[in-house]
């Protein structure tokens, strides 16, 4: 696999999208399955307990050596599906050795595609960054920002022909806020109802299942949860379902399960997925 040109990019700006090279002949998995995965890894922190909030703060903002442990821990996971939403990475400052940690997870777990939106421009204090990862060339990315009371919330949003199906994927991490929520989530539905296509939403959400918010942006974007979500906060003992990934309503669910793999105070959620057969060809994406 060829090395990768680094492109810096900020939230506030256009520039294009940071890919992978795909090396020849290479193609999406031919299994009528699609293997999904969000995860909020916590920029490979680790947590285990309440009290590392707290005894371990200090590794928010200062590096340590386990960190690339980790890193690499999560990459043999990533490595096992088709298209990835990651939460809470760090795009590049002092506490990860100035390593954009979306880019080497894609190097390291073999997924020849990536893409990254900061969310929070901290210097070099934090480049709180979203992710996303596939096995299939993306037809074009975007980023756009949510709204909420302190800025830094926003949407990595990619648009796929996965097998002949057209299919947009929006990555995010939603507020704690009841109110900032719900109007970010105004966005999302926005978004998901200008395509045509398929809707995958994959986000730590913040909120569990009976959420009105959650609950809203199924009805109104046609979208749906599997039947039991799992638990996936905190990852030491899970008792919340506040990591999610929704998916058009025509979709169907083969299997969801939140993971005990991984180093975070989530759980990675993973979900397998059968798209719909294609009814007919779609001039749009020329097939």
């Amino acid at each position: 696999m060829t090395k990768p040109e680094i492109i810096e990019h900020r939230a506030n700006q256009s520039a294009p999208p940071v890919f992978l090279d795909q090396p020849a002949g290479l193609t999406p998995s031919a299994a009528p399955t699609l293997k999904l995965l969000s995860y909020n890894i916590q920029a490979g922190i680790g947590t285990r307990h309440f009290r590392d909030y707290v005894l371990n703060g200090w590794k928010h903002v200062l590096p340590f050596p386990e960190r690339m442990h980790n890193l690499d821990h999560i990459a043999q996971l990533l490595g096992q599906f088709d298209l990835i939403a990651l939460q809470e990475a760090d795009g590049g400052s002092l506490r990860s050795h100035f390593l954009n940690q979306i880019e080497y997870l894609a190097l390291k777990s073999g997924l020849p595609f990536w893409a990254s939106r900061i969310n929070r421009d901290l210097g070099h204090w934090g480049q709180h960054a979203l992710g996303l990862l596939a096995r299939c060339a993306p037809l074009n990315v975007e980023r756009y920002a949510l709204p909420g009371r302190i800025p830094g919330r926003g949407v990595l949003l990619a648009d796929f022909n996965w097998h002949g199906q057209p299919l947009r994927v929006q990555a995010s991490h939603l507020s704690l806020s009841q109110r900032a929520r719900g109007l970010q989530l105004d966005r999302v539905i926005s978004r998901c109802n200008e395509h045509s296509g398929i809707n995958f939403v994959m986000a730590d959400f913040n909120c569990t299942p009976s959420n009105r918010d959650l609950q809203r942006l199924c009805a109104e974007a046609d979208l749906k949860l599997p039947p039991i979500p799992p638990n996936t906060y905190p990852s030491w003992q899970p008792k919340r379902a506040i990591d999610h990934i929704l998916v058009s309503a025509r979709v169907e669910i083969e299997s969801v399960a939140a993971l005990t793999y991984g180093v975070s105070d989530h759980t990675p959620l993973a979900m397998a997925v059968r798209l719909p057969p294609l009814e007919h060809k779609s001039p749009l994406y020329g097939f």
